[in-house]
């Protein structure tokens, strides 16, 4: 969501298209014509109701189109859906209904197709498996240094998304979402917002939320309270966090509070038993502001500051942060925990697609192991 006087006009990320379509120019081709057709309906709206039905149709049908798009083109490339989004987010904010809408309509249109295109309403756990995972990715990031970027998580989420698989003669079945690289979407509460209800309702008997990371798999065993990294979200906002003076999420208008380190609960053994292209660590180095310490257990870190979570002070961090957050409120035994991937340089199909396949095998040895 953006703010009230900046909502009609294009984001820091949709002024990335032209240069990412000239560098990238067939990367949106299997969903142009969702693309085409949104923008074409929107431009003959004529009121708001209208718009709406347009907004809410389109973007549950492009979450639909980019997950069957992924399949067939087995290429692993998250990035379609990515630049396919910010062009019809860029086709909401040119139409001319919306420049009639209020600011504060504008705002609800923009989240709720934010929502509708990460596949809030397409999470339907309706295969009769005896275990449900729900599990998040990532949108591409740092796309001012390498326009071309992917990230494995984004890929992940798109691959098992409707996946049912077998594990110790028993069944599961996987739904999948994918968040923005936003801290303003973050302090509005999109985390809780798409995963709260699966904790409060028991619809879901694991939580494994994913990012691109550092040169192998990292399980992260603590995460942290607070934001520290110095880096910019996909909008180019700096939090003004730092490693001296790290800085509180919002939630709700409010600081976000809760201990300064959560534990994943994920059975991290069995996740390391597998075997793969890449090194599976369980990752239980913090930072503080005493300095970095690599806690043998949760009750070591008591009366810290946090500075960054084993999975560092960004939005990494914060979703493992948040999911476990809930868990602690609504479900404390579901197993919830957050995997940092092997990193990959631009977009790398035969990388991404061996990370995938070593993160199934991972989800399979974990529910084993619960």
């Amino acid at each position: 969501m953006v703010s009230s006087t900046t909502a009609n006009r294009l984001s820091v990320e949709e002024l990335r298209l032209p240069k990412a379509m000239t560098v990238m120019p067939g990367l949106t081709r299997i969903l142009e014509p969702r693309i085409a057709l949104f923008t074409e309906q929107l431009s003959r709206a004529r009121n708001m109701t209208a718009f709406t039905q347009l907004v809410l149709r389109h973007g549950s049908g492009l979450w639909r189109d980019a997950v069957t798009g992924f399949d067939q083109q087995q290429d692993n490339d998250d990035r379609v859906l990515y630049w396919a989004r910010l062009k019809m987010t860029r086709a909401i904010r040119q139409a001319p209904v919306f420049a009639t809408l209020l600011p504060a309509q504008q705002q609800k249109l923009l989240w709720q197709f934010e929502l509708l295109s990460r596949g809030q309403q397409d999470i339907k756990f309706n295969r009769k498996a005896k275990k449900k995972v729900l599990i998040t990715g990532f949108d591409p990031f740092f796309l001012d240094r390498k326009i071309t970027q992917s990230n494995p998580s984004g890929a992940i989420a798109l691959a098992l998304d409707g996946l049912s698989l077998s594990f110790k003669g028993s069944s599961a079945e996987i739904e999948s979402v994918i968040l923005p690289v936003r801290f303003h979407d973050f302090d509005l509460g999109m985390v809780e917002t798409l995963l709260a209800p699966y904790f409060k309702n028991n619809q879901i008997d694991m939580l494994i939320t994913i990012s691109m990371g550092r040169e192998h798999f990292d399980l992260e065993r603590f995460p942290a309270l607070r934001r520290s990294a110095s880096a910019p979200d996909n909008l180019n906002v700096y939090t003004g966090a730092t490693e001296q003076a790290p800085l509180l999420p919002e939630f709700g208008g409010k600081p976000l509070t809760g201990p300064e380190f959560l534990e994943f609960s994920l059975p991290a053994a069995a996740m390391q038993a597998v075997s793969g292209g890449y090194r599976v660590n369980d990752n239980r180095k913090v930072q503080t502001l005493d300095g970095n310490i690599i806690a043998p257990s949760l009750a070591a870190l008591q009366g810290q500051i946090s500075v960054e979570g084993s999975g560092g002070g960004y939005l990494s961090n914060e979703i493992s942060y948040r999911s476990l957050l809930l868990r602690e409120q609504y479900a404390p035994l579901i197993p919830v925990g957050h995997i940092h991937t092997p990193k990959i340089s631009g977009y790398q199909a035969d990388a991404s697609k061996k990370i995938t396949s070593q993160v199934k095998a991972m989800i399979s040895a974990a529910l084993a192991g619960i």
